[in-house]
This record gives C-alpha cells, structure tokens and sequence, in this order.
C-alpha cells in the first residue's frame, strides 16, 4: 500500500480523546449540588412537558423516590387509569343517542346528517324498500325456513342465521348429524335471500 496515494488522502481517523471543548453548561438543580445537568427528570402532574435538570446521580435518587399519583386517593387513581385506556377522549357507549353533528351541515337533513348515516334514515329506506318491493315465493319460503316475517331487516336475517347456524351445527350438538339437513336448508335460504339483497 502506498501511503501517498490520491485515493487515501482524505481518510480521517476518529481521535481517541474527544478534542472539542467543553461548556459549564447547566447546573444540577439538586440543592446544594455543583455538578453539571446531563439528564431531565419531569417535574410531575400537572406540569406537562416541564422537567428539572440534574446530574447522573441526582437523576437516579430522584427516580427512586417519584411518584405520579402521590397527594391522590385510590377512587382519583382508578379513574386517572381507566382514562388512560382511551388516552383520556371522551367515549360513551353505542347505541345511547349520541348524534353526529357538524356545524357546516347544520339545518341539512335531521340533526346535521346529510346522508342520514348515523341515524333513522337507513332504518326507514330499508322499511320503504320491504314495503314497496313485491315478496317471491322462493323469498318467502327462505324467511320461513330462518323463522322470520316478510318485513324482516337485513339485519335480523343476518342475527337470526347466525342464532339458527349456532343451534343447529354438528359441533354444537356433541357431533351428531340428525340436525344436518336442517342446517343445510338455513344455509341455503340465507344465501338465497343474501343473492335477491335481503342480507
């Protein structure tokens, strides 16, 4: 190897001690201690995002000794945790009557849904539509076979088959094949009222 090739000349070797010049740089907040700052401990609740600087060994005894929910009872602790599982949002159950609205939308359509696709609308269509649509035999035959009215929704046919399919199944009756053949005839007339837009 030659050392004076143009190839290697502008290789530079890390040092072995770190040449650049050190500041004072903070000091520790510890009372009484001289040392510099090299580490951030948080100051605790209530005081988001605002930290003490302290040295390596004052950051460890602080450690040792925080406490988030020093100063609270165990009701308050509880409620902090449960909130914490939905990153303290506000949540509430389906179904309780709740309404999506947006200011821009307000005055269009009940409640600001334009669409109605979070309320009575989707109900309503699919009732106008069992209303309005004439019912085939083979139609009526598979609502029989699910045990259901001919003004039944997608939605109970689906539920119902679900329930039907669950009592009905070998695995649910220890393996015994006598209630395959009616398992069979759910299946079909699900599919069947599945293809004509009933589920």
């Amino acid at each position: 190897m030659k050392f004076d090739s143009p190839l290697f000349d502008k290789i530079r070797v890390k040092p072995s001690k770190d040449r650049r010049v050190k500041t004072g740089g903070r000091a520790c907040e510890w009372h009484g201690c001289k040392e510099t700052a090299t580490h951030r401990a948080p100051k605790g609740r209530g005081g988001d995002k605002q930290y003490w600087n302290f040295c390596l060994a004052h950051v460890r005894q602080y450690n040792q000794s925080y406490n988030f929910f020093a100063g609270m009872n165990d009701a308050a602790v509880l409620a902090y945790q449960k909130d914490a599982l939905t990153g303290h949002r506000p949540t509430w159950k389906m179904g309780t009557g709740k309404r999506f609205e947006r200011p821009d939308l307000r005055g269009l359509g009940d409640g600001g849904d334009p669409f109605e696709l979070f309320g009575e609308g989707l109900r309503a269509e699919q009732q106008a539509r069992a209303e309005t649509r004439p019912v085939r035999n083979a139609e009526r035959k598979a609502l029989e076979v699910l045990s259901l009215e001919i003004g039944a929704t997608p939605v109970e046919v689906k539920i119902r088959f679900k329930q039907l399919v669950k009592r009905y199944h070998p695995d649910a009756n220890g393996g015994d094949r006598s209630t395959e053949e009616r398992l069979v005839e759910i299946i079909q007339s699900y599919n069947y009222l599945k293809s004509v837009g009933f589920a």
